[in-house]
């Protein structure tokens, strides 16, 4: 069955959705900080879901005390379940997901340069060559692994290290059938996290934290998780980076209405303290990814040449919509090779000045007592 055929036949349950509006996929808009408790809250960015181009409008709330940035109104369980998937595709774990939620907005050979903006093997290994020169980890828990193509790429740096993966992503068998990882564990880690006690030498949250609903829980249970004198790797969208202020809401990491919490890296690092860690190495430049540019023209041409051929539209657009946009989106590649080469060629500079768009903490679990 083809994608309009899909299409087709989920527009009728999807207009029986949307029949009430959009506020049912909301909670309540709060008042306070979550991280603080503050009340001091300011807008920062205001957006509609630029990405798969559903119906509604989001809002990134800003904590004057505290920097912690997140979504106000959350979503509801409905809502989450409403912009979790894409217009007639599987289901996907988050990594992954990325790739096929851009390439179905922008499609073809447009998307072919654009999904080259993420993260490179020479990116991903950074992470894990700064670890190795602590610790040589006898097992590695990846969270959020998707299919596994971190562990995958790690093992060349760690071949004796016995890489395990956990995630909700169907795809975890076919990881540990290619041999990616050894065991998969399918879940939620806050709710394995009391049968994996203490079994991890290494823990890794690679652009983990920010699509959970709370940062804090995830960070306990990775706690319990890790042995004593542990590591925990972590690998965030930096919410004060210049590149956020400059870019708003067509900054790629922000994400709405996917990604609920933003935590500043001076705050992270607080709690890892109080939850008895000890950060053993920061930084804000290597985590960096060169495609800021890239994905915030592609989403911009996203918004103004959208998928006509969506089930939340009430009908099937004709034959000439769609060509037109698909050759408007061929006229529109130079433009995004362009954006390409610009994010590559001023990387070096952006991280040096405050426009990297990520950061990384390592932090050792230091022994009770």
């Amino acid at each position: 069955m083809d994608l309009a055929q899909q299409t087709a036949e989920r527009r009728p349950a999807c207009l029986a959705r949307l029949a009430e509006g959009t506020a049912p996929f909301h909670e309540p808009r709060r008042d306070d900080c979550p991280w603080c408790g503050s009340h001091r809250l300011q807008v920062r960015v205001r957006t509609p879901d630029l990405v798969q181009g559903k119906p509604g409008h989001f809002t990134l709330a800003r904590c004057a005390d505290c920097a912690h940035t997140f979504q106000n109104p959350r979503l509801s369980p409905e809502g989450l379940e409403f912009y979790r998937l894409g217009s007639g595709r599987q289901d996907l774990g988050h990594r992954d997901f990325w790739r096929q939620d851009l390439c179905h907005g922008v499609g073809g050979a447009a998307a072919a340069i654009l999904t080259r903006g993420r993260p490179s093997r020479t990116r991903q290994l950074a992470g894990v060559r700064a670890l190795s020169r602590i610790v040589e980890p006898e097992s590695w828990l990846d969270v959020g692994t998707g299919r596994a193509r971190f562990p995958a790429a790690a093992k060349e740096l760690l071949p004796y290290t016995a890489f395990d993966g956990l995630d909700g992503d169907p795809g975890l068998a076919e990881a540990v059938r290619r041999g990616r990882i050894e065991e998969a564990h399918r879940g939620r880690l806050t709710d394995l996290a009391g049968r994996l006690a203490g079994r991890y030498d290494v823990l890794s949250m690679i652009h983990y934290l920010q699509r959970r609903p709370d940062p804090r829980a995830e960070l306990r249970a990775a706690r319990t998780v890790l042995r004593p004198g542990g590591h925990l790797l972590i690998e965030a969208p930096d919410p004060q980076s210049r590149s956020a202020r400059l870019l708003g809401k067509w900054w790629a990491s922000y994400r709405q209405p996917r990604h609920p919490h933003f935590v500043p890296l001076a705050n992270l690092c607080r709690e890892l303290d109080e939850l008895g860690f000890t950060v053993v190495g920061v930084d804000r430049r290597s985590p960096h990814v060169p495609s800021d540019l890239t994905t915030a023209c592609a989403l911009l041409l996203n918004r103004v040449l959208p998928d006509p051929d969506v089930p939340w539209h009430p009908r099937p657009p004709a034959a000439p919509l769609l060509r037109l946009r698909r050759a408007a989106w061929w006229a529109a590649i130079p433009l995004l090779a362009l954006a390409q080469a610009a994010d590559v060629l001023l990387a070096p500079l952006l991280t040096r000045t405050g426009f990297g768009n990520a950061y990384r903490v390592i932090a050792r679990k230091e022994p009770e007592g």
